[in-house]
């Protein structure tokens, strides 16, 4: 290699060294550049997101007026659209809701009757629960159809003893029958006028769940004890009630007192130790009481021979009084100690007696029946009937 090559080189190298420079600052200017453009980006989608997220809070601050589940959006599309409804009968908003799939509702029928919003029919089930009613202690399902059929297999398998070489005779074969339990209607119509409609202060949709609620556990309560069947569920009070000597499926077995219209006045406590084992052992571990509070009264004044009271109260705040050990309900519908009055029950009502209902509730506005009121038109659909008449017993106040 000859030294002006040599040269032509290193003077080609000088040359191109302050042009390098300046590229490197012109790239490390424009780095900088796009790492200012994305914070200012970055601040600017964080301060989008903090006001998105202040107009939300807003939307969720609870109004003066109590709603009926804390838990709700008191913005909620369907409560605007209840209101409006229940305060000016516009259902315009009512008809353009979607109600998503696992909600408690179906879709509005096209004779005017709308469903309540979820929050109110919330409040009128924790209501119904509270209630003292065989509710509490009976088989409740929900249905979709007219009736609830209930399969019941009470009839035994036949089986016998054989020999090696011995023929086998048939044997008997056990039967299934089928309980029907139709859902009829309960029905509630309370009034309000116009003007107090008209009144922002007036919580509308808590005064029409409490009225609401207030008829349809009173009405439930009655026909689950001694309901006729004819249009309302039928009681277990109103089946036919036999001595449990000869009782047979579709009674109810009783135990007589030994007293008409009282205890028996030489063993009073004796009574209800044979009601409870009347009851099938199968049956006692989950048994319980139902009375009224008059007889109550009476009753947790028993002793036993060692002068120790049946009745215990309950040891914890809202546990039931026990009576023998087993829980008792206080059902103001059982009837009172009377001659020949089946005052006391004792049974499995979970396995014994079925509440059959439909989920959903409805109700119609009406303002022009009761000018210048307007009319609430509130229904639900529910049957009751016993489902296994061997879990309850009856004590009856006779001589037999």
């Amino acid at each position: 290699m000859s030294k002006t090559e040599i040269k032509a080189r290193a003077g080609t190298g000088a040359s191109t060294a302050p042009e390098a420079a300046a590229e490197v600052k012109t790239a490390l200017a424009g780095f900088v550049k796009e790492i200012k453009d994305l914070q200012s980006e970055m601040t600017t989608r964080l301060q989008q997101q903090e006001d998105r997220l202040t107009m939300l809070d807003r939307k969720t601050v609870t109004q003066g007026r109590p709603a009926l589940a804390t838990a709700a959006e008191t913005e909620a599309p369907h409560l605007k659209a209840f209101a409006a409804y229940v305060r000016h009968g516009d259902d315009d908003a009512l008809r353009g809701l979607t109600l998503e799939g696992k909600a408690m509702s179906t879709a509005v029928a096209a004779d005017g009757g709308f469903l309540v919003d979820p929050q109110t029919a919330e409040s009128i089930r924790s209501v119904l629960k509270s209630t003292a009613s065989i509710r509490q202690i009976a088989n409740v399902v929900n249905v979709d159809a007219t009736s609830f059929d209930v399969l019941v297999d009470h009839t035994d398998l036949g089986s016998g003893w054989g020999s090696e070489a011995g023929s086998t005779t048939e044997t008997s074969t056990p039967q299934i029958d089928r309980i029907t339990i139709p859902l009829h209607e309960l029905s509630a119509l309370p009034k309000a006028s116009q003007r107090l409609l008209d009144d922002s202060a007036f919580d509308v949709e808590g005064w029409l769940a409490t009225r609401i609620a207030d008829k349809f556990a009173r009405a439930e309560a009655a026909s689950f004890v001694s309901g006729d069947g004819v249009d309302k569920p039928k009681g277990f009070l109103a089946h036919t009630a036999v001595a449990e000597a000869s009782w047979a499926w579709g009674s109810l077995g009783y135990v007589a007192t030994g007293a008409a219209g009282d205890f028996d006045a030489t063993n009073p406590a004796d009574a209800i130790v044979e009601l409870v084992y009347a009851l099938g052992a199968q049956y006692r571990a989950n048994a319980s009481f139902v009375m009224n509070s008059k007889t109550a009264g009476r009753v947790r004044k028993l002793k036993d021979n060692d002068g120790r009271f049946l009745w215990s109260d309950g040891l914890a705040a809202g546990e039931p009084a026990r009576l023998m050990g087993y829980p008792v309900l206080i059902a103001e519908d059982m009837p009172d100690i009377g001659a020949s009055a089946n005052a006391v029950a004792f049974g499995d009502f979970a396995a014994g007696y079925t509440v059959a209902e439909r989920p959903d509730l409805r109700i119609l506005r009406d303002p022009f029946s009761a000018k210048p009121h307007v009319l609430f038109y509130a229904t639900k659909r529910v049957g009751g009937d016993v489902s296994d008449f061997a879990a309850i017993k009856l004590l009856k106040f006779a001589l037999s």
